[in-house]
């Protein structure tokens, strides 16, 4: 029977993602969700694109775009300084691909990778967006700004009109907590800042969870 998995923004813990991954051991009938922000932050944004690179050779991966994917983007194509986000964890994420003043040091193949990613993904039950949605809108009509930038702390949707139960990061819970209501759970669990990074099973609703250094937390027998 294969598993829909979604993980939570993973911000360049790589170890974390290795942990949750090799948790549920994903095979190729197995299909993996990520709601975006792999890089900033964290100390390895470069290892966790690799990382998601190799996960699309050996299961259905469907990474999701995050707004520090679009700012890393806007910097890599030129349409914006690079001012704003080298402080929201550009600096750590271009020192982990050993930059010394050339943006050439960020391979075509993550560049490609992030320029085709969705920005959202749907199933029969489920929608999985970056960050938020506005309830009344179809996913493909819905503001960039919404999907990518809107946190549910300032501004908590209600029930999507096509009945389907959201899932949701970006914004983090500081103690690392699931923040879940009956149309929505949101799995940023700060994993960068301490806490963990977490796995969510679509169709059991199972939990996976492990700390930046990798140590698995909690796993769905506990």
């Amino acid at each position: 029977m294969s598993r829909t998995i979604v993980i939570g923004d993973i911000h360049g813990c790589l170890d974390a993602l290795n942990s949750i991954v090799n948790a549920f051991s994903p095979s190729s009938s197995d299909t993996i969700i990520t709601v975006g922000d792999y890089v900033d932050r964290g100390p390895n944004s470069k290892g966790v694109l690799d990382r998601l690179l190799e996960l699309e050779t050996t299961c259905n991966l469907i990474a999701l775009k995050g707004n520090h994917e679009e700012m890393m983007m806007e910097v890599l194509e030129g349409r914006v300084q690079p001012y704003s986000w080298l402080n929201y964890g550009g600096v750590e994420t271009m020192d982990s691909y050993g930059f010394i003043g050339d943006l050439g040091c960020v391979p075509k193949s993550h560049r490609d990778f992030i320029s085709r990613m969705p920005l959202y993904h749907e199933t029969d039950s489920h929608f999985i967006v970056h960050a938020n949605y506005a309830p009344d809108l179809a996913l493909d009509e819905q503001p960039i700004e919404i999907l990518l930038w809107a946190k549910i702390s300032s501004q908590l949707p209600g029930p999507h009109f096509s009945g389907k139960r959201a899932v949701v990061g970006h914004t983090h819970d500081r103690e690392g907590r699931v923040f879940e209501v009956p149309h929505l759970i949101c799995i940023d669990t700060y994993c960068y800042g301490g806490r963990w990074l977490t796995g969510f099973e679509l169709e059991t609703g199972n939990l996976w969870q492990s700390d930046p250094a990798g140590k698995l937390i909690r796993r769905p027998e506990q």
